[in-house]
């Protein structure tokens, strides 16, 4: 039976830019999309699947706090210079639970920019999508 004691609990989610925590960002999502191509079968009717490519992709969101990301984002603007380059580490480390995990996303770049977003009488949240190179899962003891 299931002891819902031990199921992880996102309160204890993590996200750290370079070696930063950004304590502000309360959601967080790093995810591979494996891309296929269909591989015909001579003598059988069904395709098979060959894995050709994986596409790396993510989000984070939370309290704007600063406009230090987008700055840091934005200098993509600058035809002088290149795209912002990061790194991320998400933790999940729920000290009831059985699993924790920790993960570097390597090579993060953010697809788009917030240059300005608010509404009258609400907390401002931002969301940040983004590509990235590849993943380590590391060891979740250790600190970032």
């Amino acid at each position: 039976m299931l002891d819902s004691t031990r199921v992880i609990n996102g309160k204890f989610g993590e996200i750290w830019k370079d070696g930063r925590w950004l304590s502000n960002f309360h959601t967080g999502e790093a995810t591979a999309d494996i891309q296929y191509e269909k591989v015909k079968r001579s003598g059988n009717r069904a395709d098979g699947n060959k894995p050709v490519g994986i596409e790396y992709n993510g989000n984070i969101s939370g309290y704007k706090i600063t406009s230090e990301l987008a700055r840091e984002v934005a200098q993509i603007f600058d035809n002088s210079r290149g795209a912002f380059v990061c790194e991320l580490v998400m933790k999940l480390d729920d000290p009831e639970a059985y699993g924790h995990e920790r993960v570097r996303l390597k090579g993060v770049q953010f697809t788009k920019v917030n240059v300005m977003k608010f509404e009258h009488g609400s907390l401002v949240e931002e969301e940040w999508p983004f590509l990235y190179d590849g993943v380590d899962w590391l060891d979740p003891i250790t600190a970032n």
